[in-house]
């Protein structure tokens, strides 16, 4: 009998290629080798991206139970467009990942496909698309002799944003194996979750978010009318949007409970996709709640701590505690997303910022915390003093850092000019009361202020000596602004430990300012007790560094207050002097009943979201 050819699939070993964006542009290239060196690995400059899936795009997620009855915490943060099987239209298509195999021509009649998520399948999901329509993959999953043929496509999500890289290191491996009568052959790609990462001032501002309280009593019309201030600021600055204005809970902390982060990848269309998330601090504070109620939708997610840090309100856990550093590299280490900086208690107390959230940073692999010693400070938060402003240098940016030394020498230079019995602070009255009353010589002379203040100088010193080494700045690219600090924690009844809201000397004015807020200012600065010895202090005038950066070159500070001699209030025109030398225009508004009796300031109220189109990847 004369023997028959063989069949031409049989001459050919059976091959499968499945690609995935390997080089971030957009497309999963099939006709060259762009794609494929380099698919089973991952770097930060190379290797495919894949995005937790947690926003919201069609709105599906419920923000209250039956009969308008508050879901619980837990509730809030388990739904959003990962928590069901479904592509919930074509923004949530928008978010997948792609994946293709390449056509597979000589094929058997016999050949199937099967897909299997061989690591990270618990934190993802793969979908196949078919017939126009995005199907789950599961282990039943089969893809026919036909798709083979025609070459099938994957979308890919995750479920959550890496949280502790010692469970998941946020790969995920997809293998596509492929049977028949003439054999078995297989190939796999890696892909990474795209990191979650915090904005730095490079970064133009966006839109400001702010709370608006309600109520008709004098405090809740003079923190309105903050917000009317700040809101034209915004738009004097050429910011479009308008505020996002948080307005259920009474928080007036808006920089407090919610950290502004992203994550992003290059989408289908080669167009940077963009995801905003929203933070929660590691705190059981309800205005965190907001985000999911108000805030949470397309292309923008929230996520909150899991553990039992959430039953605590530890000040540490507030995210005016969490400030990036722009973009550097130094000593073999390269931070092109830039660097998270956090305050610990350096005086024996161990308090720390929440291990998980700090484990959470850590995890994105790109911007390691780096712990500076915030034990001086009541609040304890790095905003209190220092910040990064944006520079025509080579390096792009500088360090901005309160000054104490500074602020000693304006009120030594006043009083040695004969000024010593000008009053030290030119803020009015409130409701009714009278304003602060001490004047130069009696700040000078008190008790603690001027060891306070030298205290305070060295703290600062020695962590901006860390920032120095970490970062490789140099004391041209240091923007010194004057500032001044005092004690203000007392310890009352039972050993309680309390808000000091007086100014130096004490005022009736301040005193109505916390019985009109003290809702609103307690527990700012709870945590564990200090070590034994410990000298915590906050702004005595008005904070000038924790101010908001607007624009590359506008910086909004909060209003001085300060002595006014000939005129002209001492504090405003150095810091004015401090900013412009920095290339920046500085405008004021007022906060002192707000926030600055409270500890805090414009920065420590308001929040800023920042323009992420950018690749992380790129230099």
């Amino acid at each position: 009998m004369l023997a028959l050819p063989a069949p031409a699939y049989a001459a050919e070993p059976l091959r499968v290629d499945l690609r995935a964006d390997v080089n971030r542009d957009g497309r999963v290239d099939l006709t060259d080798g762009t794609d494929t060196a380099g698919e089973d690995t991952w770097s930060v400059a190379r290797g495919a991206v894949f995005l937790p899936n947690i926003d919201d795009d069609s709105k599906r997620c419920p923000t209250t139970g039956p009969g308008g009855r508050p879901l619980s915490d837990a509730k809030l943060a388990a739904c959003n467009d990962a928590s069901d099987k479904k592509v919930n239209g074509s923004a949530d298509a928008a978010d997948l990942a792609r994946v293709r195999s390449v056509p597979i021509r000589n094929l058997p009649s016999d050949a199937e496909g099967s897909v299997k998520v061989t690591k990270g399948a618990a934190q993802t999901r793969v979908f196949v698309k078919r017939n126009g329509a995005w199907k789950p993959v599961t282990s039943q999953t089969r893809v026919t002799r036909a798709e083979l043929r025609a070459g099938v496509e994957f979308g890919v999500e995750g479920k959550d944003v890496i949280r502790d890289s010692a469970q998941w290191d946020g790969r995920v491996a997809i293998r596509l194996k492929v049977a028949s009568s003439a054999g078995t052959a297989s190939d796999s790609v890696t892909l990474r979750a795209a990191p979650l990462l915090t904005h730095h001032a490079l970064q133009s501002t966006q839109q400001l978010m702010v709370t608006k309280v309600r109520g008709n009593d004098p405090w809740a019309k003079t923190q309105r009318k903050f917000v009317k201030e700040l809101e034209n600021e915004s738009r004097a600055a050429g910011i479009t949007k308008p505020l996002v204005t948080f307005e259920k809970y009474g928080d007036i902390w808006a920089q407090d409970f919610v950290e502004p982060a992203y994550l992003n990848m290059t989408g289908p269309d080669g167009r940077q996709r963009t995801m905003r998330v929203m933070l929660r601090s590691a705190q059981d504070r309800e205005a965190g709640r907001e985000l999911y109620e108000k805030v949470r939708g397309p292309n923008i997610g929230v996520v909150q701590a899991k553990g039992r840090d959430m039953q605590r309100w530890e000040t540490l856990n507030s995210f005016g505690n969490l400030e990036t550093i722009p973009p550097h590299a130094q000593g073999g280490k390269s931070f092109p997303a830039g660097r998270i900086i956090m305050g610990e208690r350096k005086d024996g107390s161990g308090v720390r910022p929440s291990k998980e959230i700090r484990t959470l940073l850590k995890s994105q692999g790109l911007q390691d915390p780096l712990l500076l010693d915030t034990s001086w400070l009541h609040v304890g938060h790095v905003d209190e003093f220092v910040q990064f402003l944006p520079a025509d240098t080579p390096r792009g940016w500088r360090i901005g850092v309160a000054d104490p030394e500074a602020g000693l020498r304006l009120l030594r230079d006043a009083q040695r000019g004969g000024h010593g019995a000008a009053k030290m602070f030119s803020v009015p009255g409130f409701d009714g009361a009278q304003a602060p009353k001490e004047t130069i010589d009696q700040a000078l002379a008190s008790r603690h202020l001027v060891g306070d203040n030298e205290m305070a100088a060295r703290k600062i010193a020695a962590n901006l000596g860390i920032l120095k080494r970490e970062t490789g700045v140099t004391d041209g690219e240091i923007v010194r602004v004057p500032a001044l600090y005092t004690r203000g924690m007392e310890t009352g009844d039972e050993g309680t430990r309390m808000p000091l809201l007086r100014r130096l000397g004490g005022s009736a004015a301040t005193e109505a300012a916390e019985t009109h807020g003290q809702q609103r200012f307690l527990d700012r600065a709870a945590s564990a007790a200090p070590a034994p010895g410990t000298v915590m202090t906050s702004a005595y005038v008005p904070g000038a560094v924790n101010g908001i950066l607007l624009s590359r070159d506008r910086y909004l500070a909060p209003r001085q207050w300060g002595p006014v001699i000939g005129g002209k209030d001492i504090f405003t025109e150095a810091v004015t002097a401090a900013y412009t030398r920095a290339g920046m225009k500085v405008s004021y508004v007022d906060d002192w009943y707000t926030y600055h009796v409270g500890m805090g300031e414009i920065h420590c109220g308001t929040n800023t979201l920042r323009d992420a189109s950018a690749a992380w990847w790129k230099p």
